[in-house]
């Protein structure tokens, strides 16, 4: 019987559109990936509880703190591209396993220091480590599975970074009121080890060829690096949905670092109460991560750019309620209660902005193209919010900077809907890509199934 070439071409993409390894392997991948997505934001937001303490014992300013928490971004940012680079031509799960040690240890170290110096320099080592590995688990996640799943497997692995911060901020306030705020670095540190050791067994995908006619995928460096930054300068999707996702992560940042001290400060809460509070804001926006994962995929099946316009919707909507409750005079219950419905549907971005760059990237170079995603996440979003926050808040007042903040909002909306102008074109641009599953010394339930 003949075939057409629409029939090829569907058959084709029915088979790229499937899980690249069996489904037990997959979803091994995927509990890893997102159990070391966890203690990565445990150990990064552990910090933000003990503020009050660290406030207290060093005399503090906001902005000091808040560079606590900006400096891991910067790094992180300033080294996600070469890091991933490197992963997307070598190994993935092997650089995954060195970055988890190297962050673990690094928090650990936190417990042993003795002055703000040594602190912001253990700080920043915990971004060395950190550095690439959202980008380069999310491209192992989105290349394993079927592409219809992604924008929803993106969001629970990203809630997993709003689970991380609820449980960080849970866990220092707890440790800090019992054995000091030194002891909360030790404590979370020491699992991130275990997971990195347990993560060798996770399966990786080929190093795949960046053009069809490469007899290998290991290229000459000179012809890899024009290539790279081909696949990543021509796609105007890509750069539209990275400046917005950056502007949304200003919102998000902010809120995370500061409302544990807006609720000591202007509602005399305890600060392992305050922490607890502010807790679940946070799980609201872990929740709504999936949530909105979920409905970008739901609206896309329709057609692919709703994603994005969905995605600037919820953004406007978001500074709406934001402003409200730090605007406006309420009753605290009622002020809480919008926080909470601004910290679900702050996280809307978060999903589907790194199912589009998954979209739209080649697939040889998708842990890089997740990596600028990263760089303008975390320079121009994670490490803005906290920092510039702080110093509003030392000139104005913090709940005059939480009410503003959250404006940068409707630049990302903007963004957005610029992306989505070019969107459907470039993913049907790299669509059909084949790629190979790599072999992996899997555990005895994988290899059994």
């Amino acid at each position: 019987m003949n075939l057409h070439a629409a029939d090829l071409r569907t058959i084709a993409h029915d088979r790229q559109d499937d899980y690249l390894v069996s489904r037990p392997q997959a979803w091994f991948a995927f509990a890893m990936t997102f159990a070391l997505m966890l203690f990565d934001y445990i150990d990064r937001q552990v910090i933000v509880s003990l503020f009050p303490h660290l406030k207290t014992a060093w005399a503090l300013s906001d902005k000091q703190l808040g560079a606590l928490v900006s400096v891991i971004s910067i790094v992180v940012a300033v080294g996600g591209l070469p890091v991933a680079l490197l992963a997307d031509r070598f190994s993935r799960v092997k650089s995954i396993v060195v970055m988890a040690t190297v962050w673990s240890l690094a928090t650990i170290s936190c417990m042993f220091t003795r002055n703000y110096a040594q602190l912001f320099a253990a700080r920043a080592m915990v971004g060395v480590g950190e550095t690439g590995y959202g980008s380069v688990g999310a491209a192992l996640i989105a290349s394993l599975f079927p592409r219809r799943l992604r924008a929803t497997l993106m969001g629970a692995f990203f809630a997993a970074a709003s689970v991380g911060s609820v449980l960080g901020v849970l866990l220092g306030g707890v440790i800090a009121a019992r054995w000091g705020w030194q002891a909360a670095f030790g404590v979370v540190g020491v699992p991130g080890l275990v997971l990195a050791l347990l993560y060798i067994f996770v399966p990786d995908y080929k190093t795949v060829a960046m053009a069809p006619n490469d007899a290998q995928a290991r290229q000459p460096s000179s012809t890899l690096v024009q290539r790279v930054a081909t696949a990543i300068s021509s796609s105007r999707t890509l750069w539209w949905t990275c400046l917005g996702a950056a502007f949304q992560l200003i919102v998000v940042s902010t809120i995370w670092s500061w409302l544990p001290s807006y609720l000591n400060r202007y509602h005399g809460t305890a600060p392992e109460h305050a922490a607890m509070q502010a807790a679940l804001v946070v799980l609201c926006g872990a929740l709504g991560a999936f949530v909105w994962g979920v409905v970008a995929d739901v609206v896309a099946a329709r057609r692919q750019r709703n994603r994005l316009i969905a995605v600037a919707g919820l953004a406007i909507v978001t500074v709406f309620v934001f402003m409200t409750a730090f605007g406006s005079t309420m009753p605290a219950s009622q002020q809480f209660l919008l926080i909470a419905l601004g910290g679900f549907l702050m996280t809307c971005t978060v999903a589907p902005a790194s199912s589009v760059v998954f979209d739209v990237i080649h697939p040889g170079v998708r842990s890089t193209g997740a990596a600028l995603l990263s760089l303008f996440q975390n320079l121009f979003g994670l490490a803005i919010g906290p920092f510039v926050g702080g110093a509003m808040s030392d000139a104005w007042g913090l709940q005059t900077a939480l009410a503003v903040m959250p404006l940068f909002g409707v630049v990302a909306a903007i963004c957005f809907l610029l992306a989505a102008r070019s969107y459907e074109a470039e993913l049907k641009r790299v669509a059909h890509v084949p790629m190979d599953a790599a072999p992996v010394a899997s555990p005895p339930a994988v290899a059994s199934a």
